[in-house]
């Protein structure tokens, strides 16, 4: 979930922000500052964009080359620019996408205690470091009938757009417009998953469909119990099931990463990534125990074995092998 309102100020000075290790290696976190709920793409430029929370005002956006080093290239809204139909809400969980020649950007705007006022906007960009435009709230909770709807996931399936969303109220999914920016005439929402989970991404590899989430709470600080967690389906709409094929619907699942000696609250996974080699890269965030002031950028490999991803240790690593782009 989006919380922890901090007004944080980007590095005086414009440098990359590296990641220290072995010139083969890298070592996590990727940025030791507070970049919760990240969101990535490949621009046309060849870069990697990244979006997250607003622990930055008007909601962060940095950039890299290959995952690791990141420097900050401005922010989605500005003071002007700024969303504002949940007054005093933050910006919360954006969601990046290229649909046809726009870069659409979907964001939750929410406040503490506003469940049923909170919602989901859309803004889109001509390029992904911006300038966005602003097309305000697709829907909010009280208007689709589902409490505390943010942290929105978007995918296009056999020519058709869809938006799932939710947050330890069900998870759901609904049908957009063919531009994306609006909820789809006579469209009905239905449900996927069950209460546990917030911070939905879907991800299809061969015959599978993959629903990433997170379970437990991310922002006490040492004491977050946030985790990634993940079903499978055959179709996107479910049944998404664990290994047992016990359903997400009654909140089953397989973990993904959880806490270690090192990182705590480690969840709300970014989209993955495939390097040159095929390896599969999953961006999230978590709790540094060594300095435990917001929540920091954490990068690993995703395996897979008979089908399911699997992270070494099922935990966030220390050090590893940098990915090859």
């Amino acid at each position: 979930m989006k919380r922890l309102f901090l007004v944080l100020a980007f590095p005086a000075i414009s440098i990359l922000l590296m990641a220290g290790g072995s010139d083969k290696n890298y070592k996590n976190p990727v940025v030791d500052y507070s970049l919760p709920d990240p969101s990535v793409i490949k621009g046309d430029d060849g870069y990697f964009y990244l979006y997250a929370t607003e622990d930055i005002r008007n909601m962060p956006i940095h950039r890299s080359e290959d995952l690791i080093s990141w420097e900050p290239v401005g922010t989605v809204f500005t003071k002007e620019t700024r969303p504002t139909f949940e007054p005093k809400g933050g910006l919360w969980a954006p969601d990046i996408n290229k649909i046809g020649e726009k870069y659409v950007l979907y964001y939750s705007m929410s406040r503490w205690g506003g469940e049923w006022t909170c919602g989901i906007g859309v803004a889109t960009a001509e390029k992904p470091e911006g300038p966005f435009i602003d097309h305000g709230m697709m829907f909010r909770s009280s208007d689709i009938g589902v409490q505390n709807s943010i942290d929105p996931f978007y995918i296009e399936e056999n020519g058709k757009k869809y938006l799932f969303w939710g947050s330890f109220r069900g998870i759901f999914g609904v049908e957009l417009t063919s531009d994306g920016l609006a909820v789809a005439p006579r469209a009905v929402k239905k449900q996927i998953a069950g209460t546990a989970y917030e911070g939905t991404y879907i991800h299809k590899r061969n015959s599978y469909y993959y629903l990433f989430a997170s379970t437990g709470t991310c922002c006490e600080g040492l004491q977050s119990t946030y985790q990634t967690v993940v079903g499978r389906s055959d179709n996107l709409w479910g049944p998404y099931v664990d290994k047992q094929g016990n359903s997400m619907l009654e909140n089953n699942h397989e973990v993904l990463i959880h806490k270690n000696k090192k990182f705590v609250g480690t969840g709300h996974n970014a989209e993955l990534i495939t390097d040159k080699t095929g390896a599969d890269w999953i961006l999230y965030h978590g709790v540094s125990v060594a300095n435990p002031h917001g929540r920091v950028l954490l990068l690993d490999k995703v395996l897979w074995k008979k089908n399911w991803p699997l992270v070494e240790g099922n935990s966030a690593s220390t050090e590893a092998r940098k990915p090859l782009f």
